[in-house]
């Protein structure tokens, strides 16, 4: 075994697991708010990528903005989505607004496709500088990815636990119409949720960006990484999105230095097996997550 060869892999299992962590917290946000599962959490994702790209390398602005610029960019498309498709919809029922989300993926595939086209875009790396530690080269844009994604759990877990919007949101995941009988005003709170989620999905897009190329299907890909993620840390639990993310990234890592042809097989038939033992996943529990 070549050891820096080997730990090559580990790192970058660790970056991609990091970018799963972040789309399966947006599905985690979502979820505890509304009980949806969101599948254009990965569309975010490609979004705000794609508007980064434009603000960067099209209109000539500093990274800085264009970073700001797809964050927020996506984060709106959140708000968006539930507040001009999901509160329309004439029925209440999760399975059918589940079915609207995916509508609504289908349908930003081909905004996305008309309005930047189907090749395939990639961002710069943050920083052009590796680290070289004896025979183990470190790319600088994967410890950017890991680092920033532990920064953004950390600022998420803060935000829940200490502010009063973060609390409001709580509240309304263990009882919505508790919480609406005390005040809260239970639809704002999911319009922030959807607004944070797709906050969470633009910045793990434009950190994958200089890693992998996006088109405007990569949504898809980058969701069921995430839902795969999120649903093996167990659904719902922020601390099991960010463990569920990473260690679905690692085994692919690892997985990928031995066969890189089954490395997918390798990480799928983990959480097979580990949702055939624990169902509700390595963190989550068979009551409703309170936030």
């Amino acid at each position: 075994m070549d050891l820096a060869v080997f730990l090559q892999f580990v790192l970058a299992g660790l970056s991609a697991g990091s970018i799963y962590a972040l789309i399966a917290l947006g599905f985690s946000v979502i979820n505890n708010a509304t009980g949806i599962v969101n599948f254009a959490q990965g569309d975010f994702a490609v979004l705000g990528a794609f508007l980064a790209y434009t603000v960067l390398v099209g209109m000539g602005f500093p990274y800085w903005l264009a970073f700001l610029g797809g964050v927020l960019f996506a984060s709106l498309i959140g708000f968006f989505l539930w507040s001009f498709i999901l509160t329309r919809a004439k029925s209440r029922e999760i399975i059918l607004l589940v079915f609207v989300t995916v509508g609504f993926s289908i349908s930003l595939h081909g905004i996305i496709k008309e309005v930047w086209g189907k090749r395939p875009l990639s961002l710069p790396p943050i920083s052009h500088s590796n680290l070289k530690l004896g025979a183990f080269l470190i790319d600088s844009q994967y410890l950017w990815i890991i680092v920033i994604t532990l920064t953004a759990f950390l600022l998420l877990h803060f935000f829940f636990k200490h502010t009063i919007w973060g609390k409001a949101i709580r509240a309304v995941a263990v009882d919505r119409k508790a919480a609406a009988m005390v005040g809260i005003p239970v639809k704002k709170v999911i319009t922030l949720s959807f607004a944070l989620a797709g906050a969470l999905g633009g910045l793990a897009g434009i950190l994958v960006a200089p890693v992998w190329p996006l088109s405007f299907e990569s949504g898809v890909y980058l969701g069921l990484k995430g839902f795969a993620a999120a649903v093996l840390g167990g659904y719902g639990s922020f601390p099991g999105a960010l463990i569920g993310g990473l260690l679905l990234g690692l085994i692919e890592g690892i997985g990928g230095y031995f066969t890189s042809a089954f490395k997918n097989l390798i990480a799928y038939s983990l959480l097979f097996i580990v949702l055939l033992l624990r169902p509700q996943g390595l963190l989550g529990s068979h009551e409703d997550e309170k936030l």
